[in-house]
Parts: C-alpha cells; structure tokens; sequence
C-alpha cells in the first residue's frame, strides 16, 4: 500500500476529529456552527466556508465519511508526493472553495427564482424573510411556485453543506491529468477505467443528477452534486494552468 504523506495524514486526522467532535452529546452545536449555510440565512458565518469541508453527515451515515477519506488518501498521497505539502493544500483549499462558491451560486438561484415568484404573486419580500429567519415558512407558498419550485427554495435557505467532496473532485481531475491512464473502478461497478475516461465520466453523472434531481440511491436530494462540479471545475482550471505554464517563470516550484 502507498505511505500515507504528511499532509494527507494530517487531512485525516483533522476529518476524523472533527467527524467524533460533532458526534458528541444529543444536542451537539458543531453542525450548526461548522456547515455551510446560505449566506442570506442567519446561520452562516464566514468560516464555514473552510469548516464545512471537514464536516460529514452524522450517524449513522459512516459511509459519507470513510468514503472522502479513502479518496484523500488513495489519490492525496500520490498528488502530494509529486507536488510537495504546499502546492497540495493549496490546490486542496482552493478546490474545497471552489465548491462551496458553486453550490452557493446555484443556492443563491433557486432562492432567487422563488423568492421573485413570491413577490410577484402579492407576497411583499419583507415577510417572506421574516419568516424565513424565525425558520417558518407560509403553506400558500407552495399554491404560489409549486411544490418542485419551494422545495428547492427552501432547501436553498435551510439547507447545509459538508463534506470534503468538493476538494476531493478537485483531487479526482488532478490525478487525471497527471495519471490519466491509470485504471480505477467504483465499488458498484468493478470494471478498470482509464483516469481519462473514469473522472470526465464521474463528473457528466453528478451534472445528470444535479440538473435532473434523481439519484441511483434514493438521496438525490442529500447530495450536493454542484459542489462537486465545482471543485472539478477549479481543479481543471488550475491544472490547466500549471501545465501550460510548467516552463516559465509563472510555474510553481
């Protein structure tokens, strides 16, 4: 098996602390504090955007957890072993908030769309956030956008966001372009794919599924495919960059 390098096994650790911390106690504040909540909503606060990529779904869901961190350290470990700690985390960071900044943009839409359909049906917008923010909401609002309409608006403002699928997505598109003819299998379907094919195709289905709300597994709407995207996204464009400029005095030594 492949070393675990240092600064995926500190990734870990941190992961696993913050996974038991939240774990602790009946009425544990950590997934209110520490998830990614809509900017509008009264919950958020800025360092949730570094926090929420250290938080996972709580128990009994273990897999949400074991999962991310199988990937960090199956594709981190080698990442860093070429690039070096720094360049790691920062391509890591940058990939984590390029999925909270995604998955906020596609929030801030749904939210948006709703809230316009509200006003424009007679509802002023002044009571539309107060209760919002008290955490309620108006049952004639579904009569108003329809229950597809609400369900995404609401979910857009009560909504949380965890987990380190964003950066790990990052990490999936890295290892692409530097293995790209590498084999690699999901666990449901055990047949070797080349990196090249494998991570594009992975990404095409959470876009599917983002887009179109289904799931395979009966949570379509637990998962924040968007945020997935986005860390894909900032990973390629990244990637992209150091490579064509790998030559010149703008590479990253």
């Amino acid at each position: 098996m492949m070393n675990i390098t240092p600064v995926v096994k500190q990734l870990l650790i941190i992961n696993v602390i913050f996974f038991i911390g939240s774990q602790i106690g009946t009425h544990n504040p950590a997934y209110d504090y520490l998830s990614l909540y809509f900017f509008e909503n009264p919950k958020f606060e800025f360092w949730q955007l570094i926090t929420h990529m250290f938080m996972h779904a709580p128990m009994p869901n273990l897999m949400h957890i074991v999962f991310n961190m199988f990937a960090l350290y199956s594709f981190g470990s080698a990442l860093e072993q070429f690039w070096g700690g720094k360049k790691f985390l920062f391509f890591y960071i940058s990939c984590g908030l390029g999925a909270a900044a995604l998955h906020t943009g596609v929030n801030y839409y749904f939210f948006q769309d709703g809230l316009n359909t509200l006003v424009q049906s007679g509802i002023p917008k002044e009571q539309v956030m107060e209760l919002l923010n008290k955490g309620m909401f108006n049952p004639q609002w579904v009569s108003a956008m329809g229950q597809s309409s609400f369900d995404k608006f609401i979910g857009a403002f009560s909504g949380t966001a965890v987990g380190a699928s964003g950066a790990i997505y990052g990490l999936l598109v890295a290892f692409a372009f530097m293995f790209p003819k590498a084999e690699l299998m999901m666990i449901f379907l055990p047949i070797p794919i080349k990196a090249k094919y494998f991570v594009p195709g992975i990404i095409a289905l959470d876009l599917f599924l983002g887009v179109t709300g289904r799931s395979f597994f009966g949570s379509g709407g637990n998962v924040a495919h968007f945020a997935h995207i986005g860390g894909a996204i900032i990973g390629f464009i990244m990637m992209w960059y150091w490579k064509k400029n790998q030559f010149n005095d703008r590479r990253w030594n």
